[in-house]
C-alpha cells in the first residue's frame, strides 16, 4: 500500500463511523416510537411463559400469549371454563407443588405467581424470572384491582396494548348483555355448594358482585366477607333471603344434589320453594377479566329460560293437584 493511501484511510475510516452514528440515532427514535406505541411487534414469537395461578392462565389465553404450561388443566376446564387453554399447553401438576424438573425443560422466558405460591418463588425463580400480580392482596376495589392486574401482566408479557383491548371489549360486552336483560330482574344470591350443607356466597369485593354492579343489577347478599369476596355459611343462613333468584354456580359436588333432594332444610328455603332458582356452570371467581364476561353470559342465558317464581297459590294448587 503506498503511502499517499495509508494517509488516506484514517479519513475514510472517520466518515464512516460518523455515517454510522447518524444511522443509529436516526434508528433510535423509530425504536423506541414502537415500543411506546404498544407492542413488540405482531410477527414476534410470544414468550414462553409458565401460569402456576388459573386466573392468571386465562387473562394471558386472553391477551394472545398463551402459556406453555399450567397447572391442572383438567381441573382448569370444569372450573375456569373460559377462554380453552392452547392444545400445546403441558400440564405442570398441583398449582400448589408445580413439576420443577418439567418447568426447567421448557425455556421458560416467565413464571407467573400471585402472592399466594410466594413460597415457590425462590425455586421457581431458579428456572426463569417471576413475576408475582396480585388482585385480592391488594387496596383497592376488586374491578380496579382486576384492570391494573391484567396491565400489568400484558406489560410483563410485552403486550400492553392488548390489554387495553381486553379490557375496552370486556366492558362492550358487559354492556351488550346487560341491555338483554328485564329492567325488573330481581336481586341474586350467588352460591357455589361446598358441601350439602354449605355454600360460598359471593358479595362485596368479589369478582362476582363486581359484575352483577357493571350490569346494572343487584346482589342480595350483603354481609360482610372475607377477604375473596365470599362468605362460607351454612344454607339455613339463606333462609333470611326470600326476595331474591338463587344462583347455583357448578361445579356442584359428587352426591350433594342427591342429599338436597332429601334435605329438609334446603327444600324449605323461600326460593327454593317458589322455585326462584337457577344454575350455571362454573365461574373461576378468583380470575381475570375473562370470567366476568363469562359470568354475564351465562346469567343472561340462565334468565332467558327462567320462567319465573311460582306464587303461593300456584304453589298451592300444584300440591293440591298432586295430592289429589
Amino acid at each position: 500500500m503506498s503511502r499517499r493511501r495509508r494517509r488516506a484511510l484514517p479519513g475514510v475510516l472517520h466518515r464512516l463511523a460518523v455515517l454510522l452514528v447518524g444511522l443509529t440515532v436516526l434508528a433510535g427514535p423509530v425504536v423506541v416510537a414502537a415500543a411506546a406505541n404498544g407492542e413488540t411487534g405482531q410477527d414476534a414469537a410470544p414468550p414462553r411463559v409458565a401460569a402456576i395461578d388459573w386466573g392468571q392462565a386465562q387473562t394471558l389465553t386472553a391477551l394472545g400469549v398463551p402459556p406453555v404450561a399450567a397447572a391442572q388443566t383438567d381441573s382448569y376446564n370444569i372450573w375456569v371454563g373460559a377462554p380453552k387453554l392452547d392444545a400445546a399447553t403441558r400440564e405442570l401438576g398441583l398449582r400448589a407443588q408445580p413439576n420443577m424438573e418439567l418447568l426447567s425443560q421448557l425455556d421458560l422466558d416467565l413464571i407467573t405467581i400471585t402472592s399466594m405460591y410466594a413460597s415457590a418463588e425462590p425455586r421457581l425463580s431458579q428456572i426463569a424470572p417471576v413475576k408475582s400480580i396480585d388482585i385480592y392482596q391488594r387496596s383497592g376495589d376488586v374491578w380496579t384491582n382486576t384492570l391494573a392486574a391484567t396491565r400489568e401482566l400484558a406489560a410483563a408479557v410485552g403486550r400492553p396494548a392488548a390489554a387495553e383491548r381486553l379490557i375496552e371489549k370486556t366492558q362492550r360486552q358487559i354492556a351488550r348483555y346487560a341491555r338483554q336483560l328485564d329492567g325488573d330482574t330481581p336481586p341474586l344470591l350467588v352460591v357455589q355448594f361446598m358441601d350439602a350443607r354449605h355454600v360460598r356466597v359471593y358479595g362485596q369485593r368479589s369478582l362476582i358482585d363486581s359484575t352483577i354492579e357493571q350490569m346494572g343489577l343487584t346482589n342480595a347478599w350483603q354481609q360482610p366477607t372475607l377477604m375473596w369476596g365470599f362468605a362460607l355459611v351454612p344454607i339455613q343462613r339463606l333462609a333470611a333471603i326470600d326476595d331474591a333468584l338463587m344462583v347455583v354456580m357448578g361445579p356442584i359436588p359428587v352426591g350433594v344434589e342427591a342429599e338436597l333432594a332429601d334435605s329438609v332444610v334446603w327444600q324449605s328455603l323461600p326460593t327454593v320453594r317458589r322455585g326462584a332458582l337457577v344454575h350455571i356452570p362454573g365461574v373461576w371467581s378468583y380470575g381475570g377479566l375473562p370470567s366476568t364476561t363469562r359470568f354475564a353470559r351465562l346469567i343472561v342465558a340462565a334468565l332467558a329460560d327462567y320462567a319465573g317464581p311460582a306464587t303461593a297459590d300456584a304453589a298451592d294448587s300444584a300440591s293440591a293437584s298432586s295430592a289429589s
